[in-house]
């Protein structure tokens, strides 16, 4: 008797809300989107959507945990696709990184102003204090010798210039391009571009953050 309760419960839901809705993208900016924002600031609680896993699931919880006031049809399916392809993206989204280099800044490593090359310029971060480098190769000769207290490590992609995190990075060495102090650790935020770097500029290898060494980077 329970399960059939229960059946008839999850049968009434889907027959009210229904699954993801094949609608155009078009309709949904100009008047979907729109319209579930303001459902949302008006009659909902502060949902953390990271939660959950699928559009189904989000919805159920809106219902059983009454997240929000009761809405139709409509204006349910509104909200739900608001929530679902725009603020799950947004709290989903990793804060952009940057690294801010001032024209007296210069590398602790050479004593080259790292204004001067600003694709090229790393940061290693503690907790009061941050230092900027000319490169991957000062900055790790830098690590080897002050790890103690490091918050955060941010590198370049080569390609896209975007800032990213030094330890998840990969890395080409060997390569015929050269940074400000000549032979480089050439940066990427994924394996395949480092691949295609490696493959279009003579690479010798493609190392992750751990795998590079103090004598490595002495040997560039």
């Amino acid at each position: 008797m329970v399960l059939f309760k229960l059946f008839i419960l999850l049968f009434s839901f889907i027959s009210l809300y229904g699954s993801y809705p094949q609608i155009s993208q078009a309709v949904k900016e100009k008047k979907l989107y729109p319209m579930g924002q303001k459902i949302y600031k008006k009659r909902c609680q502060n949902i953390n959507l990271s939660q959950f896993h699928s559009y189904d699931e989000m919805q159920e919880s809106i219902v059983s945990q009454n997240l929000c006031k009761k809405l139709n049809r409509k204006y349910f399916q509104a909200l739900s696709l608001y929530l679902w392809d725009t603020q799950r993206v947004v709290q989903k989204a990793p804060l952009e990184k940057h690294i801010v280099v001032h024209k007296e800044d210069k590398c602790p490593v050479c004593g080259m102003f790292v204004y001067k090359y600003p694709k090229w310029a790393t940061e290693i971060r503690y907790d009061d204090t941050k230092y900027v480098f000319d490169g991957v190769k000062d900055m790790m000769k830098y690590y080897f010798e002050h790890r103690d207290g490091i918050q955060e490590i941010l590198v370049r992609d080569y390609y896209t210039q975007k800032v990213i995190d030094a330890t998840k990075a990969y890395y080409v060495i060997g390569s015929d391009i050269y940074g400000p102090m000549g032979n480089e650790l050439i940066t990427f935020h994924d394996e395949k571009s480092a691949k295609t770097f490696y493959l279009d500029h003579r690479g010798t290898k493609i190392l992750r953050f751990n795998a590079i060494t103090q004598e490595l980077v002495h040997s560039l």
